[in-house]
This record gives structure tokens, sequence and C-alpha cells, in this order.
């Protein structure tokens, strides 16, 4: 008995052992599970076509050189993911050598922007330079070979015509034989246990447990000898890879990502691939640079900003902005597909949120607020004319030195004698060019503006504007709004104070009226609009003019005032026949808002804007960038947007 229980303690102990064993693995496999976010996942959910896709870049940045001595982080933001290297310690001559690999898409995001920062604060880091490389470009201009390497002038933010610094950056394309070994020399490391560099057969049968395939599992053993080429009794790395790559021809292993957890399709190859590529960030050597980031600012963040998100105060996410996700404005940019942040004051933040998103701060509103607001709006306009309000500019420049580029405005900063002179600043010719100038069946963005474009408003109030009475009617006013109006498409262009203030003519045709609706003078700020206490767009101060138009019929125009507005100026009148893309007035100091509304099946929206909407989160655009096109005139062919939109 005494044997026997000695048995069966060993057997015990041997199985907790296993057990033990096998959870370790488990944990060290999903090391870096914690670490990946829903923006960070290398698939996002979306399975990719041969046909778009277009390679896997290993992008390095090795070092920089600045003009002045800091401690520097550096930022990379490449369509809805951007990743941070480490401080680095060395002061003007900053090294990283930090690397990302990077799924490229022939349809997707090509440029990545490159952010330096000096941290020489706690909570708030500030961008010093910036440059942006287009990877696909970067990657097929030598045929002849797989890397290149390259040193790019990192800009000002806020002149693009001045250099600060330069940075070191490296980029090849990833080799799928190398995948497969650097991906067996990652397994093998970590189920390697007495780290020799082969696997034991007990070493291997925990890895194909850990895979999940109970096929697999059965066959451990004929596994093991299959992979034992040479008969020694450990399976060594060369010998794993081709296993692994045999196995992926005739029964893959892996039903789920023994990294992140995702499950696998293991029939589709392409995707395969790329998910093992991407999740198993074995490189050279170098720092494989921190993901889980939305926006470059969001990278750049100390330990303040931290404790606020742990504390809930500020997060950031896409959709709608409400709770401490309006803190931070996440947009999409249509010219580089990737994600930006809104500048915006967080004392502005912190008020708006009190006002706009409880019921106590839309009672003060209606309790003599509003015409505080008014009274507040005349003042300000009346202060932004004067000459005094000229020394402003120079502040208002820095504090969006990232979101103006001051080459493109049409005269120096010393030209304006007031701070509304600069507000509603001309740009040089040429500087916004017109999508299909020639066709009058393609409309085009309004406004510099982040969009928003709904084919109905059902959708717009499912998506985006949540204030209960919102309505065409409401919107347009009894008179203007005919049948057609009703069910329409409505395209939303909301400009921000940092925003060229000069808005243009969407389509072509005859200005038919305009219409003068006094109201409030609530903020357009998504904030205000994602609240359901109010109802920005209804009870704001507008002026709707409607154009009468031979391919979209009737359009409605309509340009509202905000916070801060003192007035809006038309340069056009009626009976005026105007050409898509013409100046049609601007708005005074402040952020302000433009909405079109078609006729119902009037237009087709482009479908990148609607997906967008569609998940609550407006797009980036510039005037003149593609719009739609005609229902009409629909089934004429036109080129791919992307020649259309991708404009500087």
């Amino acid at each position: 008995m005494g044997h026997g229980s000695s048995k069966e303690e060993n057997g015990a102990a041997e199985s907790q052992s296993k057990g033990s064993r096998r959870s370790r693995l488990k944990q060290r496999l999903h090391l870096h599970r914690r670490r990946r976010s829903r923006s960070n996942s290398p698939s996002h959910g979306k399975r990719l076509n041969a046909e778009n896709f277009a390679g896997i870049a290993l992008l390095t940045l090795a070092r920089a050189e600045m003009k002045f001595k800091d401690k520097w982080l550096a930022c990379v933001s490449f369509g809805e993911q951007t990743f941070r290297t480490n401080i680095s310690d060395q002061t003007d001559k900053p090294v990283w050598n930090s690397e990302k690999k990077l799924l490229l898409e022939k349809n997707g995001p090509h440029v990545a922007r490159i952010s330096i920062y000096e941290t020489n604060k706690m909570s708030r880091n500030n961008l010093i330079g910036y440059c942006e490389i287009d990877l696909l470009e970067f990657l097929t201009r030598d045929s002849d070979s797989n890397s290149n390497s390259e040193i790019l002038d990192l800009l000002d933010p806020s002149t693009s015509d001045k250099i600060v610094g330069k940075i070191y950056v490296s980029c090849s394309v990833e080799d799928p034989i190398e995948t497969e070994k650097s991906f067996a020399r990652r397994i093998l490391s970590i189920v390697d246990y007495n780290e020799d560099g082969k696997l034991s057969f007990s070493e291997f049968s925990d890895l194909i447990n850990a895979f999940g395939n109970q096929v697999a599992a059965n066959k451990k053993e004929e596994m093991f000898k299959a992979a034992d080429k040479n008969g020694d009794g450990v399976v060594s790395m060369d010998e794993l890879a081709a296993l692994l790559a045999i196995q992926q021809e005739k029964e893959p292993l892996m039903n789920c990502c023994p990294v992140c957890g995702e499950t696998l399709e293991v029939s589709d190859k392409l995707n395969y691939m790329i998910h093992l590529t991407l999740c198993f960030d074995e490189g050279t050597g170098k720092q494989v640079m921190t993901g889980g980031f939305l926006t470059d600012k969001q990278a750049s963040y100390g330990w303040m900003f931290k404790l606020s998100e742990w504390a809930h105060v500020s997060s950031y996410d896409v959709g709608l902005n409400s709770g401490s996700s309006a803190h931070h404005i996440v947009v999409f940019d249509r010219r580089t597909k990737r994600l930006v942040e809104e500048l915006i004051d967080e004392k502005i933040v912190l008020s708006m949120r009190a006002i706009y998103q409880s019921k106590l701060g839309l009672g003060l509103l209606d309790t003599g607020a509003k015409d505080i607001l008014q009274s507040l709006s005349e003042k300000q306009g009346k202060k932004m004319n004067s000459v005094e309000s000229a020394n402003d500019i120079p502040k208002f420049v820095e504090f969006f030195k990232d979101q103006i580029n001051l080459a493109e405005v049409k005269h120096p900063l010393e030209h304006f004698k007031t701070f509304n002179e600069f507000f509603v600043r001309e740009l040089k010719p040429g500087a916004r060019p017109i999508a299909y100038m020639e066709r009058d069946d393609v409309a085009i963005s309004a406004a510099d503006s982040r969009l928003m474009a709904f084919k109905s408003v059902d959708e717009s109030l499912r998506f985006w504007i949540k204030g209960r009475k919102f309505s065409i009617q409401g919107l347009l006013g009894k008179d203007q709004c005919s049948n057609a109006f009703i069910n329409g498409t409505l395209v939303i262009f909301r400009l921000a104070p940092q925003d060229y203030h000069r808005f243009h003519f969407p389509v072509s045709g005859t200005i038919q009226q305009f219409v003068h609706i006094p109201g409030c003078l609530y903020t357009v700020n998504p904030i205000a609009v994602n609240s359901k206490y109010c109802n920005v767009f209804t009870e704001n101060k507008r002026v709707v003019s409607i154009i009468s138009t031979a391919e979209f019929g009737k359009v409605a125009f309509v340009a509202i005032g905000a916070t801060m507005v003192g007035s809006i100026t038309f340069s056009k009148k009626e009976g005026d026949h105007v050409k898509k893309g013409e100046e049609f007035g601007y708005f005074s100091f402040g952020g302000s808002t433009v909405i079109c509304v078609f006729e119902k099946d009037a237009i087709e929206i482009d479908e990148d804007l609607l997906a967008n909407s569609a998940r609550s989160l407006e797009t980036l655009v510039t005037v003149g960038m593609k719009l739609g096109v005609s229902k009409k005139l629909a089934n004429i062919g036109l080129p791919n947007i992307e020649k259309c939109v991708l404009q500087d």
C-alpha cells in the first residue's frame, strides 16, 4: 500500500507538474495579449483578398539628428493604428532602432506619418517635427532591392518649409519564408524549457496541445517522428519550421493564434500568413514599437494622461462623442487614410460636456444662458475685428501648428490687420484642386471640414445626430422643405476654428432663393451634436439657400452659425448661375457647419464616406474632394477615387 500510495502521489505530482508547466506555457504564449487593443489587432476582423494585398512592410526608425538637446520619442501613425518607440537617452542624436510590421493594401493606407516629440514634461510632450512617407512607393521604386534606407527631413509642424532635424529610416518587404522561420524560432524559444535550442518529445507535446487542435494532439508521436528527420530524438528549429510549412499545406496545426487568441481561418492561406507575420513580431533584435494607440497625440502622452484614463476622466475611442470619449475627438483623414485628433482646449471640452451633455446644463440655457451666448458672440466678434486682435494670430497658429498649413495661405501673417482677417483668410490659387471640374454630374466637398454623410435622416439619427427633435423640415423650414427633401440624402460639413473658413459650391446650378432663419448660437462641436438634450441644427441661426441643378434636382445648402460666429457672409446672390468649386461665402470667427440636403435618390455618395459615417466617424476632407455622383448618370464610369481624394 505504501508503494501504491507513493505511485499515486508521484502520479499526482507529475500531473500537477505537467498542468503547471502547461499553464506557464499558455501564459508565455499569451505574453503580449494584454498589450493588444482593438485598434492593434493584425487583421481588424477584415479578410484581405489576394488582389488587394500589396505586402508586409518592416519599417525601422534607426535614429535622428535634432537641432537642440532633449529626450526624444518617435510615433508612427498608419491607417487606424499608431505605435511609439521608447524614449531615447541621447539628447541631440536620439537612437531608437525600433521597428514595426505594417500591412499594405493596394486600396488601403499607404502613407505613414512619423512624429517626433520632446519629452521634457510630465503630462504633455511637445510635437517638434514630422515627416510622411508613402510606404508602397518607397518599397516599389527600386525593383532590384527588397530593402531601402533613407534620410528624411523632419518638418516644423507650423510651417512645412522649415526643417527642424533629420531621421534615418529603413523599410523592407517581409519574406514569407523568413516569416515561417521567425515563427518557428519564436515558438521554439517559448517551449524550450531547458534552452538547448531543440524540442524534446515532452516539450513538443506541450506545444501541440497549446495549439488547440485535437486532431493534431492525437497524432503527436507520428508528427514528432516526421519532424525528427535525422532521428536524434529531438526537433531543431529548422525541422520545426519545415513541419509547420508541410502541415500548413496538408492539415494546419493551429486553429487559433497562440499569441492573441484569435480564431484562424486555416483554409485562407494568405490571411493565415498575414496574421502570423504581424502577430509574431520576431524581428532583427531591434525593439518592437509599442502599439494600441489611435493617434500620435495619444501615444505621446505621459503618466498624467494615463491616470486620467484610469479615472475615466478622458479616453480615446472611435464613435459617438459622449462621456469620457468626448474629451478627445478622433477623425479619419481621407487624404492620408489615418486617424487624427482634433485639437481643442481642454477647459472648453469640460465646459461643453457640462452644458450640452446634461439636463442641468441645458436647463441653464433655458433660463437665460442663450442670451448670454448671443451677447458673448457679438462681443467676441467686435473684439476679433479690432487692431489689437492681430496679436492673437501667432498664438492661434502655434496652438494649431500641426493643422494649419501657412504655405497654402495667400498672404503672409503680417498682411492681416485683425484676427478676423486671418480667420477668413484666402488660399493660394490651386491650393484646393476641384475633382472632375468639367463634369457637373460629380458633386464635391463644400468646405475644409469633418464630414458625415447619410442616405436618409433616419440613418443620421441612428449614427450621429442625437437631438430628439431633428427633422429636415425643422432644418430647412416649412416653406423650403419639399417632399423630395424629406427622405433625402444629408451631408454635414463641420468646420473647426483652425480650418479654412470659406465655403464653396458643391454643385453647379442657379441660386433660387435665400432664407434667413433666426436662432440660437449653440456650439456645433460633436459634443453637442451627439447630445440627446439639445437640437443644434434646428435651433441655431442659419441661412438656407436652394440651388437648382440639372444633374441633382434641387439642393438645399444650409450655412449654420455657432458660438462665437458673428456673421455669415455670402459672395453670391439670388439668380446667379454658379459653377461647382466657386466660393459661396465665409464664416467669421468661430466653429461653424454647412449641411447639404439632396433630394431622394439624387446622389450616390462615395462609399468610403458612408462607411465611416456608419461607424459614427467623421472624415476629414478639403474643398474640391469628390463627394458623389448624380444617380441619373451613375452608370457612367469614373476613374478610381484615389486619384480624386489624395490631393495635397
